[in-house]
């Protein structure tokens, strides 16, 4: 039996990158989506071993029953990777309902519970690990996308206290915050040319980066509740916007 993951928002960008990572290293992988998955189950098709489970994020129950089925199915299932995520404008000077209340939900509510049942629920040899997705705005915050920096602030605080919460010390918990590396929102591609060299080493950091931390916290070797930065030194800068609006100015 291969060792699982569930990557959720895997039928494209970034989760598509894991997916592939982690299927070329050996594993079954559980493709998430929310919606539509014609890209996640063309890309199970190329995987060794791979699956596609569908589910709405903004659902925290559904959600929570997602984790519940693969636990009782999976016999190994190891880890999951917490990578969806909606990115959606608003200001400080005015948040937006809307968009507050999906980005609370979908970017840190219900990650958090499904990480709690998967660490109630999963059977791993070797002990379970959980990767929360993050961004360097933690540590270099602008007022741009207000409502998403507040939830991915929000997530972050659940890698601690979810790491001192588990009475297995075989657990892991992990915070992965990735800086600029691919198109956002309504990028165009010279901006994003612009904005992904906008770190300490002025390169543009291969989303490729972000898979192979992720194999290696897979095995576990960091102490839990620990997060890395992969971002080339960006989260050590201080911009005053998001870097699609300074590329887009310059």
């Amino acid at each position: 039996m291969l060792p699982a993951v569930l990557i959720t928002g895997a039928g494209r960008r970034i989760g598509a990158r894991l997916a592939r990572h982690f299927g070329a290293a050996g594993w079954h992988v559980v493709l998430h989506v929310g919606h539509n998955p014609d890209a996640a189950l063309a890309l199970a098709a190329e995987l060794p071993s791979a699956e596609v489970v569908r589910c709405d994020l903004l659902d925290g129950d559904a959600a929570l029953q997602l984790i519940t089925d693969l636990s009782r199915r999976l016999d190994d299932w190891r880890m999951l990777i917490n990578c969806a995520a909606v990115f959606n404008p608003d200001t400080a000077e005015a948040i937006d309902p809307v968009v507050f209340a999906e980005a609370m939900t979908v970017n840190a509510q219900t990650p958090a519970r499904m990480s709690q049942v998967f660490l109630a629920q999963a059977q791993a040899n070797g002990g379970r690990r959980v990767i929360q997705f993050l961004d360097q705005k933690l540590r270099n915050p602008n007022p741009d996308f207000f409502s998403y920096t507040m939830a991915k602030h929000a997530l972050a605080a659940t890698v601690r206290m979810l790491a001192m919460a588990q009475a297995d010390p075989a657990d892991r918990v992990y915070g992965l915050a990735p800086g600029a590396m691919m198109p956002s929102f309504d990028q165009r591609d010279h901006e994003h040319e612009i904005s992904g060299r906008m770190n300490l080493l002025q390169r543009l950091t291969d989303p490729d980066e972000l898979a192979d931390a992720a194999l290696f916290l897979a095995e576990g070797w960091l102490a839990s509740g620990e997060t890395l930065f992969i971002d080339s030194g960006q989260h050590l800068l201080a911009q005053s916007r998001d870097v699609l609006y300074l590329a887009r100015e310059s």
